[in-house]
């Protein structure tokens, strides 16, 4: 098994042909993604992964979710914590940012979640009912 960087999955997913770099890695991560014959990605990998889509590639929500699905699905492809993120990938077409609903998501065992993100997270997982409960510490 061979575990993968965001890397590979950016230059897997995104074609980038102005880059010259990209342009000479993209057939690299296309073979390390598609003959090998097992491919671990760490939960941290996809992560960054929603990062590096959103942030440098301004790639929408629901494509990044397709994406990701795309490689839930790959039969040879293992990602960790998948039952995770792909809850984390249904909370995020309701609205919720990617990185708040994994982290959500992976505390399902707490009885609440405390953040800052009032206007953001704690209201929308409000309009949601989200339990454990997304809750702003008190003052």
């Amino acid at each position: 098994m061979i575990a993968v960087d965001t890397n590979i999955l950016a230059r897997f997913y995104c074609d980038d042909p102005d880059d010259a770099e990209a342009k000479r890695q993209r057939p690299r991560a296309r073979r390390v993604l598609l003959e090998s014959p097992a491919v671990f990605v760490p939960l941290t990998v996809i992560l960054e992964f929603e990062w590096v889509m959103r942030g440098l590639y301004e790639v929408e929500p629901e494509i990044f979710c397709c994406t990701v699905e795309h490689l839930l699905g790959m039969q040879h492809v293992t990602v960790e914590r998948w039952e995770a993120v792909k809850d984390a990938i249904d909370l995020h077409r309701q609205g919720i940012d990617f990185a708040d609903a994994l982290h959500w998501v992976c505390s399902a065992a707490c009885s609440r979640f405390a953040t800052f993100d009032d206007r953001g997270f704690v209201r929308k997982a409000k309009q949601l009912k989200l339990v454990p409960e997304v809750m702003l510490p008190a003052a």
